[in-house]
């Protein structure tokens, strides 16, 4: 991996097939460490930005669209991805991204329980458990007590993740997309994108509910799962990665 405060990166700038793959509030590009690592064996140039407020990247608008308009430059010069992951708020904002990438190949979207619609009373107590979790930082170590199926890697990237992220940053991503409603563009997705939305367990804290994806909308795929809580990444890889196109040797 090769890591800055703007991206992280994994594999071949020259490889075939590209990886975006877009982190979740109080997370980091090197969040996707994991995922990325099996892409990139897969062949993948995988490219993990941070976003806006996040790894000590300063911002003032946190607007999902804001935050997707700062990810424009990894799509200059006609970039384009084969696949595109977003856990979260990073799904919202790649739902953002949808009108400006480009048509000259398709592009598999997968969407990791994104945080499309939120009422009133649940920002509020998002925002406070993310305010608390700022206030009071856990160590990698607790991070493994409490969630069993993570691997001690994830759980020190996800305490990393805390620690590089203030409360102005949780307090303006909330503020700023009020009301919190972004599932909108999944009922016009474009006919070069397909995109498949993984919602985690009820009962282990998912944000992603069935009555927040469209019905019957082509190239629109979801799945629920039960027993995976909301962080899919840390918790089920093979989840994930049965969702990417892979090339496959002949027989």
């Amino acid at each position: 991996m090769h890591a800055s405060i703007s991206a992280s990166r994994w594999g071949s700038p020259t490889a075939s097939r590209r990886a975006l793959l877009i982190h979740g509030l109080t997370m980091s590009s090197q969040s996707w460490e994991g995922v990325a690592q099996l892409l990139a064996a897969e062949g993948f140039f995988v490219v993990a930005p941070n976003l806006l407020g996040h790894a000590w990247r300063r911002g003032i608008d946190y607007r999902i669209s804001t935050l997707a308009e700062d990810l424009r430059p990894y799509f200059v010069m006609g970039a384009s991805y084969d696949v595109i992951i977003g856990h979260s708020l990073g799904g919202a904002v790649i739902l953002s991204l949808l009108p400006i990438l480009p048509d000259t190949k398709e592009t598999t979207i997968i969407l990791l329980d994104p945080a499309l619609e939120i009422s009133k009373e649940n920002v509020d107590k998002y925002e406070n458990l993310f305010l608390k979790e700022i206030e009071n930082a856990r160590t990698a170590g607790d991070h493994m007590a409490e969630n069993p199926a993570w691997s001690r890697s994830d759980s020190a990237l996800r305490a990393l993740g805390v620690s590089m992220c203030d409360h102005t940053v949780i307090e303006g991503v909330f503020k700023h997309n009020s009301p919190w409603s972004f599932s909108g563009p999944l009922k016009n997705i474009p006919s070069h994108v397909k995109i498949t939305v993984l919602a985690s367990d009820s009962a282990l804290g998912a944000i992603c509910h069935s009555e927040h994806i469209p019905c019957d909308v082509a190239r629109l795929h979801a799945k629920n799962f039960i027993g995976i809580g909301h962080w899919i990444q840390y918790e089920s890889l093979d989840t994930i990665m049965n969702e990417i196109p892979l090339r496959r040797a002949k027989l």
